[in-house]
Order: C-alpha cells, then structure tokens, then sequence
C-alpha cells in the first residue's frame, strides 16, 4: 500500500465528516455561496481544526478564490490553505525524509549530524499510544539497518519498564532499565553509556506518562534531558511529543505547555484511523508551529509514517 493509500485509508473517518456536507459544492467550479461557507465552517469546526485556524482557512479560500489561477476551484483553494497550515516549509523547517528511520528535526552542525548515537526524547501522557510508538520508531530504524537502544526511563509505573522490554524482544532491539522507582536521570545516565560503549547508532529514551500540569514530573523529564546532554554533549537530537488525536482540541493545550518546558522538535500524532478528529492536525500545526514528524493511521508497525503536508491534504480531500 503505497503512502497516499495508507494515510487515505486512516484519514477516512475524518474526510467523511469534512466532505459530507461541503464535498459537492467544492466540485462545482464555482465560487462558494454564503451557505456553503458556514457548512465549510461547521465541517471544519467538526473535524477539530479549531476557531483560529477555521478563520485563517475560510479567509484565505475567500481570497484564492478572487484569485484568476483558481478560477472557482473551491477544492483547490481549500487544499491551498489546509497545506499552508500544515506546511513545516512554509516556516523554514526541514521536511521529513520519507525513507529516513530517524524522520524527525535533524540536529544542527556537521558535529552532531556525524556523532552517534542520534539520542531520541519520547515523551507523551499515558494512553496517547507512547509505547507503541517507540516500538515502531525502533522498528523502523531496525529495518534501515540501525542498531537500536531503548532507554526505560519510566520507573514510576510498575509495569511500564517490562511492557517496553516486552517490545524491544519483539522488535529485536536491546534495552536499559532499571527496577521500579528507581531515579529515571539514573537510567538516562546508564543508557547513553551502554549506547556509547557499544557503538550503538540510535537511543530512543522512554519517560513517564505524565501529565502536562504536573510541575514535579515535567522537572523530572527537564533533568533527564540534562543528563543527556551532560553525557552526550548536543543530545537529545529529538524530543518527540506523543499526542492522540482523539483527543481532539486538548492536544493543543498538552503540545504548548510540552513545548514551554522543553522545546519540542516535533510531534508524533498517534490514532487518527480511530477519530474524526483529525483536523486537529492542521490546528496544531497552525497555532503552535511544531512540525508533525509522523502520523499514526493504524495498528501494525507499517502504520507509523512519516508526516508530509501535501499527501495529508490530498488525503483529506481525495
């Protein structure tokens, strides 16, 4: 299945929503009545995207419109604004490779881009789908031939450190825990010492599943970003958000305060073959301007793909 197919198939239930009503009027070369505009809004509002965002469309599907290259292309004015949304380019930001295992922002210089291991920061609250994903990320970087250290960094949740071994053995990766309770940066610290030692070329570093207000254990990711980089001067290379996109409009709310404390390089948006809400994608992106480094539109460790803006848009309104 190629990728249009796959994120066409997981973005079903959303299009279904965005298209059911305004679907016909956008294929009647013409320009939009006043009615179909506020169905354009409701669908819009529907799917997620939010107020802020659904005013910068609807304004700028108005404008393309009195644009001569449009010529009552109201589907391709549409698609114009959802990519100029979503667009990491549009705000100087490197796109994702397609086939690259580590996707995501690339660190800066020549120096880090050489050294190894590229160190991978995953955090996310509990239920987003964060296990999973590292598994896949893991997974796919297996596949591109990399050697793969995960990091369980996880220690208040019991079972959290034996349910990612149990997916590092399946995925065919090493991995560094410790026993539950014990200090998360002392795992950290152990982890980027195993990966240097080895020669390891990729460490992808689980966290709790914490809550965005807990002000105690967001510190406690803050300092296992220190070790990191204490360790390993330069890493992490990535931090990596986790955000369900059923969650629809509250994803926003965990990005920015995520982002405040650590500077996010990108978000993994995970579920969206299970929601209609799927439009919070072009919100995210639009308010908060982090670039969306992969999507989630399935179960299997294919489903994990890496985000492009265009072939997102096209799949919306396909």
């Amino acid at each position: 299945m190629s990728f249009l197919d796959r994120v066409t198939q997981g973005l079903k239930k959303t299009r279904d929503l965005l298209l059911g009503e305004v679907g016909a009027a956008l294929g009647h070369g013409r320009d939009l009545s006043d009615e179909d505009y506020e169905a354009l809004e409701a669908a819009l509002l529907r799917a997620d995207v939010g107020p802020e965002t659904t005013d910068r469309i609807l304004e700028g599907v108005k404008r393309r419109l009195r644009d001569p290259a449009f010529a009552g292309d109201a589907r391709g004015a549409l698609r114009a604004e959802i990519l100029a949304a979503l667009s990491a380019e549009a705000r100087g930001l490197p796109p994702a490779a397609d086939d690259a295992p580590g996707a995501s922002r690339p660190p800066s210089g020549a120096a880090a881009a050489s050294r190894k291991p590229h160190v991978v920061l995953v955090v996310g609250v509990n239920g987003s789908g964060k296990t999973t994903t590292i598994a896949k990320l893991a997974s796919r970087a297996r596949r591109a031939g990399e050697s793969v250290l995960l990091v369980a960094c996880d220690t208040f949740r019991a079972a959290a450190a034996d349910q990612l071994e149990v997916w590092a053995d399946r995925v065919g990766v090493e991995i560094v825990k410790q026993k539950p309770g014990a200090d998360p940066a002392s795992v950290a610290f152990d982890g980027m010492a195993r990966a240097q030692s080895h020669g390891v070329d990729r460490v992808i570093v689980d966290t709790a599943g914490r809550l965005h207000v807990k002000v105690n254990l967001m510190e406690e990711v803050k300092k296992i970003r220190r070790v990191i980089a204490q360790r390993i001067p330069g890493a992490p290379d990535e931090i990596l958000l986790v955000l369900d996109a059923t969650t629809g409009q509250n994803g926003v709310n965990q990005a920015r305060e995520f982002d405040r404390a650590l500077q996010l390089t990108g978000l993994v948006l995970t579920k969206l073959d299970g929601t209609a809400k799927g439009g919070v994608a072009i919100g995210i992106a639009d308010r908060l301007k982090i670039p969306i480094r992969w999507i989630g539109v399935g179960e299997g460790m294919e489903d994990l793909v890496p985000f492009d803006a265009a072939q997102f848009a096209d799949a919306l309104l396909r």
